[in-house]
C-alpha cells in the first residue's frame, strides 16, 4: 500500500524510528498498528531531519489486514496526532518501493522578510532582517543546477561517500512574505537544501560572487560554505515517480 502523509515536523526528531524519541515513522506505525490489527514497518520516499515539515511525503507498507483502504485511512487519521495526516492511500504492485523508484524529489523553503519576528509565521519561515536582491539570489541557483558534487553542501559526507547528485530546479519564487526557494533533484545529502539556501543567501545579500558559488562546487570543502539555515522552514513539497 502507497501512502501520502503531511505533517508539521515541529515535534519530531525527524522521520527515522529512534529509541526513546519521538519520530514520524514511529507514530504513524504506531496509529497503522492500531487502526489494522498488525505491525507493519512504513518506509518513507526519505528521511526528513528533525524539525522539517512534509506537504506529501510519499511511503509503503506491506500488510496483510483486508480492510478496505479508504476505510483504513480513516481509522489510521484517527489514531494519528493532530500533526500528522494520511491525505491519500493506493493499493500498489508488491515491488513498489517509496524510496528506490522514486525518479525526483522536491523540497521548498521559506524564507521571509521583516523587520521583526512574527510569531504566526515562527514555525514554518526563516525571517531575515535584511533584504536580498532576488536577481542575485537566481544567478547564484543557476550556477548549481546541474549534475556536481555537493560535498561542500553537506555536514554528514566521509571521504569515500558519494556526494554526486543531480539538480533538476533551483527556483527563487517571490511569495507576499518574501521569497520560497524550490529546490528539485534526483536526491538529496543531509542538510543540503539548506545548505544550497543559505548560499542563495548569502550571493543575494553580497557576501558570496558567482565564482565564489562555483569554487564551493570545484573545492569540494563544506568548512567554505554558509551554515545550514534552521530545519523549521524546510518542507518535503512532493515526490515523483
Amino acid at each position: 500500500m502507497k501512502l501520502v502523509l503531511r505533517y508539521d515536523g515541529a515535534a519530531y526528531h525527524g522521520w527515522q524510528r529512534q529509541p526513546g524519541l519521538e519520530t514520524v515513522q514511529s507514530t504513524v506505525e504506531d496509529a497503522f498498528e492500531k487502526a489494522a490489527g498488525e505491525r507493519c514497518v512504513v518506509h518513507a520516499s526519505g528521511r526528513t531531519d528533525a524539525g522539517v515539515h512534509a506537504l506529501a511525503q510519499v511511503a509503503h507498507v506491506h500488510t496483510t489486514t483486508r480492510v478496505p483502504t479508504d476505510h483504513l485511512v480513516k481509522a489510521i487519521n484517527a489514531w494519528l496526532p493532530q500533526d500528522v495526516v494520511v491525505t491519500a492511500a493506493a493499493d500498489v504492485p508488491i515491488d513498489f518501493h517509496a524510496r528506490h523508484h522514486a525518479r525526483r524529489k522536491t523540497y521548498v523553503y521559506q524564507l521571509r522578510f521583516a523587520k521583526q519576528r512574527d510569531p504566526h509565521w515562527a514555525r514554518t519561515s526563516h525571517t531575515l532582517w535584511h533584504v536580498p536582491d532576488v536577481g542575485r539570489m537566481r544567478a547564484a541557483a543557476a550556477i548549481l543546477v546541474g549534475r556536481h558534487d555537493f560535498r561542500s553542501f553537506t555536514t554528514d559526507a566521509n571521504a569515500d561517500a558519494d556526494t554526486v547528485r543531480t539538480l533538476f530546479a533551483l527556483r527563487v519564487l517571490r511569495w507576499r512574505h518574501g521569497v520560497r526557494v524550490f529546490a528539485t533533484g534526483d536526491g538529496f545529502l543531509m542538510h543540503m537544501v539548506r545548505t544550497l539556501t543559505g548560499v542563495l543567501v548569502a550571493a543575494g545579500c553580497d557576501r558570496l560572487s558567482s565564482d565564489g558559488v562555483r569554487e564551493l562546487l570545484s573545492d569540494r570543502d563544506r568548512r567554505r560554505a554558509p551554515a545550514a539555515l534552521p530545519a523549521h522552514a524546510l518542507f518535503l513539497w512532493r515526490v515523483d515517480y
